[in-house]
This record gives structure tokens, sequence and C-alpha cells, in this order.
């Protein structure tokens, strides 16, 4: 077992003219992450593959400007309220709140994580630690009354730690002044071959879930609570990505693949999802007290945008596998709530577990 440890960098300037930091997280169990204060961003993660061989399995940027011309959303915290928000408007206490149209499916607009500038793309506080075998960053940021046309000032702390056994936790927490909606995220992308590997639909994922839900042409849930059983959705068995998502299905027509919320089975930190590649025997597993997980396999990604040395991305580059509640609770009363009251503590948990096959 290695002796974890810290680093401290520059990340350059936001487009916001603020200067970012990049901290590079050496765990005792070999992996190594990269994240800036800026948004949370992941810019690197090196994990082993069967034979013991590190590589770098996220997609990222070099600098901050690599987010700020491009998808601003790759590796980052996201908040106050990940996913989508139909028409950007919900009630709350007897008030309509109207939330910027920033996401625009099939030419219909919602709010989609956060509105236009969501805590994504902030520098947040940042204060490392190591702590016995662990080694980790808090990240703290607050938010004011009515940002991006939310109620309620908030204080929030994410904090990434990196154990031993090679598990990447990140713990939410966010106590608003108001009651608000609050649904935090991490929005990483896993290409087990590297970034600039190709697609992802030779991967195998394993999700450990009995229904979804379909949305409508906008990427909005329908209402329908849908099982997954003889459709393109059921991956409790495990199936390579790829083996469906070309379907004449139309809920993958509509995004271009998957781009959509499970219900995961069970209550209370429990196992989601396992995502595993057989060409070099990386794997992951994902568990998480979050009732829902959305899986989005890049699906608008394009040759022409470039991560890390210049290296060209592609359709279908990454996965993410983003623990959340359901897209649009705010609108949904009957799901589990996002509404958390003035002076209560939201918390959440999620784990990034790897290994190999």
């Amino acid at each position: 077992m290695k002796v974890p440890s810290f680093e401290k960098t520059g990340f350059g300037t936001t487009k916001y003219g603020e200067k970012a930091s990049k901290y590079i997280l050496a765990g005792a169990g070999g992996v190594v992450l990269e994240a800036s204060d800026y948004g949370g961003k992941i810019v690197r993660l090196f994990a082993p593959d069967a034979s013991g061989a590190m590589k770098d399995i996220v997609v990222g940027f070099d600098s901050p400007a690599g987010w700020d011309e491009g998808d601003p959303y790759w590796g980052c915290i996201i908040g106050r309220y990940g996913n989508r928000i139909k028409d950007g408007r919900f009630a709350l206490n007897g008030v309509e709140y109207r939330l910027a149209l920033n996401n625009f499916p099939s030419g219909i607009g919602c709010n989609l994580h956060g509105g236009k500038r969501g805590w994504d793309a902030y520098v947040w506080d940042a204060e490392p630690f190591i702590d016995g075998s662990d080694v980790g960053i808090v990240f703290r940021h607050v938010s004011p009354d009515m940002d991006e046309g939310f109620p309620g000032r908030v204080e929030a702390k994410v904090t990434y730690t990196l154990t031993a056994g090679n598990v990447w936790r990140v713990e939410y927490e966010a106590v608003p002044d108001k009651d608000t909606p609050i649904n935090m995220t991490q929005h990483v992308y896993f290409n087990f071959k590297g970034e600039a590997g190709g697609s992802i639909e030779d991967h195998v994922l394993k999700i450990a879930a009995s229904k979804f839900t379909p949305t409508d042409p906008g990427q909005i849930p329908t209402g329908e609570i849908a099982d997954v059983a003889g459709t393109p959705f059921d991956f409790r068995n495990g199936m390579r990505i790829g083996e469906r998502i070309n379907e004449p299905d139309p809920q993958l027509e509509t995004g271009k693949g998957y781009d959509h919320n499970w219900i995961v089975d069970g209550e209370g930190f429990r196992f989601a999802a396992r995502l595993e590649y057989a060409g070099n025997g990386r794997a992951l597993e994902v568990w998480t007290d979050e009732p829902c997980l959305q899986v989005y396999t890049s699906n608008w990604s394009t040759y022409d945008q470039k991560a890390k040395g210049g290296e060209h991305l592609g359709f279908r580059c990454g996965i993410a596998l983003e623990t959340q509640h359901a897209p649009d609770s705010p609108n949904r009363p009957e799901w589990p709530t996002t509404i958390v009251k003035a002076g209560k503590t939201y918390r959440s948990k999620t784990e990034f577990r790897f290994g190999t096959i």
C-alpha cells in the first residue's frame, strides 16, 4: 500500500475571470485523481487494468478553456439542480419560479443542470486533506438567493475521498435558508480504453433497476414508470452498451442513444451499476443512496471536440453514470421529493469502486 498524498498546481483562468487550481490526489491503493476547484471538475483519473497498467479513463480538458468553449459538464459537480426541469418552471409554496431555458431537445426548451451558470461554473473553496490511508478534498460554495432563479441562499459542501481500496467517494451536503429544490450529482464520463479510445459501445453495463422513466420529445419524463423487461433498457443481467442502442425505439431515437433515468432497485446505500471492459479488464461499481441513476452515452459528442493533449473525442466516447433524483421532480409531487426545507441539511453519497474483472 502506498502513502497517500496530494499536490496543488495552477489550472488557469476561467471565462468569468476566476483563477482555478488543480489538485492531484494519489490514493494509497494506486488510483490517482486530478480534480479542479473549478466546479469540482475531474481532469484525469488513472486506474489500473487487469495487468496493473495505469491509464487515464475519464474525459476532460487541460485547462478551464476546454469547458468554457465546449461542453461545460464533463466531470463536474452539478447543482443546484441536476438534470432537466420542464419548461424551466416549477411551483413551490404557492409561488411559480421561472428558470433559464438552456437546453433544447427536439427544439423544446428546458432548464438543465442548474441553468446558464450552474454550480459547475464557479471556483469553489477547496481544502485537501489526508486522513489515515484516505486522501481527499473538501469543496465549499455559497449560492445566493434567486441564483439562476432558484429560491434560497444555499451553503453547499462536496467531499471527494480516495480510499486505500480504490474507492472514490463523493459526499454532498447543502443547507438552504428557504425551501428550494436541490438535486446534486457528479457528471464524470468514463472510457476504460482512454478518452480517445473510441466508442464505449463495447463496454458491458449492468444496472440494478427493473424500471425506468420514459421521456417525451423534450427528454422530460412523461410521468410513466415503465418496466425495463423486454426493452433495450433492461441491463439487469449486464449487456454490451451497443447491443441494442441503435434499435428503432422512439426512446432511443429522441436522444440518439441512452440519456435516461433508471429507478434503482431497493433503498438505502446500495449497488446501482457496474461497468466493465473485457479488452483490458477494467471494472467499476457505482453504489449510492440516491433513488435513481441517469445514464448518458455522450450521444452528441463530435470528432471536432478536442480533449487533453489535443486528442479528438467522438460519438459515444464516454458514459456518464449520474446518481440522482428523477428529472423534473419539482413538477412531480408523487415522486421522491427534491425539495429541501429551510434550515434542513441535504445529504447524498455515491461511491465509484474501481477494480478489475
